[in-house]
């Protein structure tokens, strides 16, 4: 009785496990082919706080941004939900850009803004970072939250493990929030720790200027080289 238990748990375990790999497999696909969307494009991707209103200085400077970039010709991509995600679309939806979402779905659902021509979702979270990594030339972050910190790191790190080849401009907008990020950065993990080089937390630009965050971005190509490219 108790191997019969052990070998049902074992085959329900197993067929979770395959269920999950397919779709995993799924989402990959679509997101690969969704990607193909793009390839002839200069592509930004604008991550930020969720939780940023219509009013906030910040939703009104992320939209200007996402105006500037459309306008300029370059495709606006974001994580495709509310705050500064939605400001940064609706810019360029606005100007008659093309704006994209590229959404997660969560029990608490994270509603997709209404700013978008192009959209696709996904329900792994890790699928969905892979997808915004690889769509865009050159990435700018808002203040945020938790996603928006593992997003800037990810890309720090292909950058600074050369898994993407070139040195894509990455902004960081808002001094007062990621200049504290900056110093815990330098002081304890370079001068404290040494577990960076100064090198690697100089990999980006912070400002508080839209203007010098667009001319930064503005001259993307429309192609980076990663080397795990085939």
């Amino acid at each position: 009785m108790i191997k019969q238990i052990e070998k049902r748990r074992r085959d329900y375990h197993r067929q979770e496990y395959q269920a999950r790999l397919s779709r995993m497999h799924a989402e990959m696909q679509a997101g690969f082919k969704f990607l193909e969307r793009f390839d002839r494009d200069r592509v930004v991707s604008i991550f930020g706080s969720a939780q940023i209103r219509n009013g906030d200085p910040l939703y009104r400077q992320a939209m200007e941004l996402g105006r500037m970039l459309a306008e300029e010709g370059i495709t606006v991509v974001t994580g495709g939900g509310p705050g500064i995600m939605e400001a940064a679309n609706r810019g360029a939806y606005d100007a008659g850009g093309r704006s994209v979402g590229i959404n997660i779905y969560l029990r608490t659902q994270e509603r997709q803004n209404p700013y978008l021509n192009e959209r696709i979702g996904f329900h792994y979270f890790f699928v969905r970072k892979l997808i915004l990594a690889h769509i865009a030339q050159a990435y700018v972050y808002f203040p945020g939250g938790f996603g928006t910190l593992d997003e800037f790191f990810e890309i720090s790190t292909l950058v600074a493990t050369k898994k993407i080849e070139q040195k894509m401009p990455i902004v960081l907008y808002g001094k007062t929030y990621w200049n504290s990020l900056q110093r815990f950065l330098e002081k304890t993990a370079v001068e404290k720790y040494e577990t960076l080089s100064k090198e690697k937390v100089r990999l980006w630009t912070i400002t508080d200027s839209i203007t010098e965050a667009f001319e930064i971005v503005r001259k993307i190509p429309r192609r980076i080289i990663r080397s795990e490219d085939v």
